[in-house]
């Protein structure tokens, strides 16, 4: 009875990673197709959020972007060990935590594939206030952000539990 609910909670576990991936990657595409056809123009704009291609060689928000290829390389090497990390967390956790750490897994797998394909992120969300714009992010970047939100969440109520137990 037991290794079934191992199964299924693996098996649910890897649909949710999977619908991730596959949601970010047909929304990547479908970007990239976009891109083409209007030949590197503006996909879509309106007053709060512009839709436009751009390549992310750095890490989440374009930040760290590197010219250099070994340092490129050694980047992605850094985020591949720290998703076989995140998987273990994965493993290890239960309920709410494991459910955040799947959102930062799928997300940040996501993202390692375009590293490794394009060697560069498409990013193309760009929400903004008047002349104020946020970083220009992905699908991807929406999981990661909400499961680490979550993480930070879980964090907080945790301390607050431990605060007003003593």
């Amino acid at each position: 009875m037991r290794i079934l609910n191992a199964n299924k909670t693996f098996f649910i576990n890897l649909i949710i990673i999977l619908s991730i991936f596959v949601l970010d990657r047909l929304s990547k595409l479908y970007i990239i197709y976009l891109d083409k056809i209007n030949n590197g123009s503006e996909i879509f704009q309106s007053k709060f959020l512009n839709i436009y291609l751009i390549w992310n060689e750095g890490i989440a928000f374009g930040l760290f972007s590197l010219n250099d290829k070994h340092l490129y390389n050694i980047l992605t090497l850094i985020i591949l060990i720290v998703i076989i990390i995140i998987l273990y967390l994965v493993v290890k956790n239960k309920g709410f935590k494991r459910y955040s750490l799947i959102f930062i897994l799928g997300g940040a797998i996501g993202n390692l594939f375009d590293r490794i394909f394009y060697k560069a992120v498409p990013d193309f969300i760009d929400f903004h206030i008047e002349n104020f714009h946020w970083f220009i992010f992905n699908v991807s970047d929406i999981f990661i952000t909400v499961g680490v939100i979550c993480m930070i969440t879980l964090e907080l109520i945790g301390k607050n539990d431990k605060n007003t137990n003593q």
